[in-house]
């Protein structure tokens, strides 16, 4: 068994303790590693250039013993269709040194473009469990695994994609004939990677995971020769190394420790490792840091102005909460004033957003359009749908049920013309339509209408049913498709009344035991 380290106060330039261990054998030097990690940046600018100032820092650190250092991602850095958005994300990486990625399901988000950014990538992109078609750009530029030494030591490094990929994208069907395996035959496919490697000497094996963190657990135990996998997907943040939790056991009775960082760069990890001469982890420290801590990049800034341009200022902010904890799952204030903005521009009886469409969040003070357009990466187009009373009902009754689902997914909807409750086992209950004059008209959950038609604000994105949501599948009967995403309409709020904005929690959602 390992000690794990549990760290309560992490501190980036702090040296990495390591407890004693009595499976130090044949008084051999263990070989120390020390891996930066980041996962699902969402092309995140802002986080980047933070967490730019963190890797400098970790660049920069010496160890009293000698330690290879180690840097990795586990997809979705980028994401949308917006080729600048990923031109940025590519340079971010290249910036930060990152050895190798995974495929995310957001590296498969610009099929049309992606030619464009791939000569600049300086980063390995893994995925071993997705037959890519060879005329697809990226078919020669993903590899399976591949060996990554440093000072002489040898590191197995092994990707995948998210088993769900085709349910994530926007233009599934440019991907029907890419096979992407389920977890069973992921997890054969990692075993079948982590074989090719052991015959090659190497017994140091990481695995880039965009599966999400329940089936990272899974190949832990269902696998054996794994010794890390640095998460990403289900935007966990795991904290420190807890036995039972995130240090498991594989096959082998070999520890396996599973690490994963939250989403949009809000934190970034540094997981310090002993291996014995065989290969095996005899300590573990994770610190994972906030990027909030870390000042921005002014060069590394200076880089992405010149591809995204220089901000402007929106409005003005007079106050806002700190950002929410739970993206997926929780009510947030941030999203409600955009889905209000939405509602407001376009003239619909109700909105509806996404919590995964929400990537970042507002703070006090002036607002300008790279803090804005920074919340918006995907860029989908809005478009107004005439959904029934049925229609409404079923997409909530789904979203909600992402309070219990395996990695929270799809997030709960935010709306606009709406209030409703959920219950700890997803269930909806107290749903009101609120119309423009305030009035409120209760809809019976169990005997929704079908003849009441809303006329519905929603992107393009769920507007084909996507994330699974099939009932939202109406695009072909949109009054309007626009050819803008959410942030034009908050841009047009502050061009039209110039009050400084607060932004708070109404109560529009509440999550109730």
């Amino acid at each position: 068994m390992i000690t794990p380290i549990r760290v309560n106060n992490t501190n980036l330039l702090r040296q990495a303790v390591f407890l004693s261990e009595n499976r130090q054998r044949d008084n051999l030097q263990p070989v120390r590693a020390s891996i930066f990690y980041i996962n699902d940046l969402h092309g995140k600018s802002i986080n980047i250039e933070r967490t730019m100032t963190a890797s400098n820092a970790f660049d920069n650190f010496t160890p009293s013993n000698p330690t290879d250092k180690l840097k990795f991602s586990s997809g979705d850095i980028l994401l949308g269709e917006i080729e600048n958005v990923n031109k940025v994300a590519v340079a971010g990486e290249n910036a930060l040194k990152i050895m190798a990625s995974a495929m995310g399901n957001h590296e498969y988000d610009m099929p049309k473009k992606v030619q464009n950014i791939i000569p600049d990538m300086k980063f390995k992109m893994l995925a071993c469990n997705i037959d890519i078609r060879p005329e697809y750009p990226l078919s020669k530029k993903v590899e399976k695994s591949y060996i990554q030494n440093v000072n002489g030591h040898r590191y197995g490094v092994i990707g995948t994609s998210p088993t769900d990929l085709i349910s994530r994208l926007k233009y599934s069907n440019l991907f029907s004939k890419h096979e992407i395996h389920n977890i069973d035959r992921t997890i054969k496919d990692i075993q079948a990677e982590v074989d090719k490697l052991k015959a090659q000497g190497v017994n140091k094996v990481i695995l880039l995971s965009h599966l999400g963190y329940g089936y990272d657990r899974r190949v832990a135990k269902e696998t054996e020769g794994v010794d890390v996998i640095l998460g990403g997907h289900s935007h966990n943040l795991i904290m420190d190394v807890v036995e039972g939790e995130n240090l498991l056991y594989d096959k082998a009775g070999n520890p396996v420790v599973i690490t994963q960082a939250g989403r949009d760069g809000k934190y970034f990890g540094i997981l310090n490792l002993e291996f014995d001469k065989d290969g095996v982890i005899t300590k573990a420290q994770n610190n994972v840091t906030s990027t909030r801590g870390f000042k921005r990049n002014a060069p590394l800034r200076n880089v992405f102005e010149k591809i995204l341009g220089k901000p402007k200022i929106v409005g003005v902010v007079k106050y806002a909460p700190p950002p929410i904890t739970h993206d997926l799952i929780e009510p947030n204030p941030h999203a409600q004033f955009i889905v209000d903005c939405m509602r407001e521009e376009l003239g619909g009886d109700i909105a509806l957003l996404s919590s995964a469409n929400v990537r970042g969040h507002f703070e006090s003070g002036n607002l300008d359009t790279r803090v804005l357009e920074d919340m918006s990466p995907f860029k989908n187009n809005l478009t107004i749908i005439p959904y029934t009373e049925t229609e409404i009902v079923s997409a909530l009754k789904a979203t909600a049920k992402s309070v219990v689902n395996m990695n929270n997914k799809p997030g709960i909807l935010n709306v606009s013309g709406l209030r409703y409750n959920i219950n700890k086992q997803g269930e909806i209950s107290d749903l009101y339509y609120i119309d423009k004059f305030g009035f409120e008209e209760k809809i019976d959950i169990d005997n929704p209408r079908e003849e009441k038609i809303y006329r519905t604000v929603i992107n393009d994105y769920y507007a084909m049913g996507k994330d699974n949501l099939s009932m939202l599948n109406k695009i072909d009967w949109a009054e309007r498709i626009f050819d803008f995403d959410f942030t034009h309409c908050v841009k047009e709020h502050f061009r039209k009344d110039k009050t400084p904005v607060e932004i708070k929690d109404d109560g529009r959602i509440k999550i109730i035991d």
